[in-house]
């Protein structure tokens, strides 16, 4: 009888025990239900005036299945070392070395399609960055490869094609102008491969700029809607459901402070890029100066901040706007310039269209001017490489070819025939490069070019 007390209730305990672990499966089964349910139920599904339906709730349902997942993949090598080398060097192998071992890097990110009936897709430029395979993942779970159709780093935008796709959901386009601070926003992206994750917050402020070691980011949205590592990409929405933003970097130092590039300034990068290929760079046709503190001193400022105006180009948007030599610009938007890269920086992170409002001192007083950017094309870099640099030169199929030397310029020490292989850490592969170079490094103090003279390389500084 305790034999059979013993079995009956070892029988229970066992059962108990089964029920238990089927109730878990059960729950988890669930939970991904109501997270497919909660994108995917019409909005007619919940009635009665529900309090459930939330305009947050409502903007999810709508924008979710146009917001993406993005996998980036890089092959790398690496060179794979033979536990022998570790005792004997590199000199004692009786066998070849081990041949390169092809590695994978893979990189999450979020995206927004954007033109549904094209699979285009608006993301970060750092989110496909030395990618060699991108995959999107949709949140129906279809998969798709996508092709990168332009990326602007000085933006941080890039635009890609998903291929064979078409008539997929896209989100509508808002305009930044009409964001309110204060306003309710909602973040949906890939934090930490949690796939269509969203979070909430408000707009905490407008046209921020943010600096790193790469340049200046401005006119950033700024919001405390929950931002991590994989929401870069996504979409920054408002609670009607129109895309507002393009979320891409958060402030490590403190919780809640992140940035997303205005859709205003998105959607032309996006139109340059499909139209030209590239952003269309911009220019006030101003040539400036550091403010030093003897400068400072001599024009009576507070502090050696600004950059001094040493010459305007006649028909610029500087001249235009009535700027003169001898203006002392000292902010930008509100960001303060503390230098010549100061200015280079923030005029790289604008698009055609929109007036730059510069703060200027003019023989100690203060004015304003607004200035209209606009391209500075190929035309006008060479014309003023040749004076600012003291060279041109010629496109042939092996790169960019120096033409054109002035005897009493600071690149006297150049050869007709040179090829330019760098500027600075900045490849040369063609005149569209030394170009752009160009346009980047015009006012730095020196540069360092990389020359080949009969097949040979040789370094040399240049001070304009």
């Amino acid at each position: 009888m305790k034999t059979a007390a013993l079995e009956k209730k070892h029988s229970m305990t066992s059962a108990g025990k089964f029920h238990l672990h089927d109730g878990c499966k059960l729950l988890v089964a669930v939970c991904c239900v109501f997270t497919l349910l909660l994108f995917t139920l019409p909005a007619n599904a919940l009635q009665g005036g529900s309090p459930r339906m939330t305009p947050v709730v409502r903007a999810v349902q709508a924008t979710a299945p146009a917001v993406v997942n993005i996998t980036s993949t890089q092959r790398v090598d690496r060179q794979t070392i033979s536990p022998l080398e570790h005792f004997f060097g590199n000199d004692a192998f009786l066998f070849p070395r081990d041949r390169p071992l092809r590695q994978k890097r893979i990189s999450l990110g979020s995206g927004v399609i954007v033109d549904g009936a094209h699979g285009l897709i608006l993301t970060n430029a750092h989110v496909i960055a030395g990618g060699d395979e991108i995959m999107i993942h949709l949140l129906d779970g279809r998969e798709f490869p996508a092709s990168v159709r332009g990326a602007d780093p000085d933006f941080d935008i890039a635009v890609l094609a998903i291929d064979g796709a078409h008539n997929l959901p896209a989100v509508t386009l808002g305009d930044s102008r009409d964001i309110l601070p204060g306003e309710t926003v909602i973040a949906i992206g890939n934090p930490f491969g949690f796939h269509h994750t969203v979070t909430t917050g408000v707009v905490s402020a407008l046209g921020r700029t943010i600096r790193n070691k790469h340049g200046a980011f401005t006119d950033l949205i700024q919001t405390d809607a929950a931002i991590n590592p994989g929401n870069s990409g996504g979409p920054l929405l408002n609670l009607d459901g129109t895309l507002i933003g393009i979320n891409t970097v958060v402030d490590s130092r403190g919780e809640g402070i992140g940035f997303a590039i205005p859709i205003n300034k998105a959607r032309r990068v996006m139109e340059d890029i499909m139209t030209q290929g590239r952003v269309a760079p911009l220019w006030l046709g101003l040539d400036l100066l550091d403010v030093d503190a003897r400068t400072a001193m001599a024009l009576g400022l507070r502090s050696a901040d600004g950059v001094l105006l040493s010459h305007v180009y006649p028909g610029s948007p500087g001249e235009k706007a009535g700027l003169r030599v001898g203006d002392v610009v000292q902010n930008i938007n509100g960001t303060l310039l503390r230098d010549r890269r100061d200015y280079l920086d923030i005029l790289r992170n604008q698009t055609q269209g929109n007036a730059l409002h510069l703060q200027v001192l003019r023989e100690g007083r203060v004015v304003q001017k607004d200035v209209f950017p606009e391209p500075f094309d190929d035309n006008n870099a060479h014309r003023i490489m040749l004076q600012r640099w003291g060279f041109s030169a010629v496109r042939k199929p092996q790169g960019a070819f120096v033409n054109v030397i002035r005897p009493d310029g600071p690149a006297s020490f150049l050869h007709k025939g040179d090829m330019i292989s760098a500027v600075g850490v900045s490849v040369i592969n063609n005149i569209e490069d030394l170009l752009q170079a160009f346009r980047r490094e015009r006012m730095s103090g020196q540069i360092v070019l990389q020359i080949v003279r009969n097949g040979r390389g040789y370094y040399a500084r240049l001070v304009p």
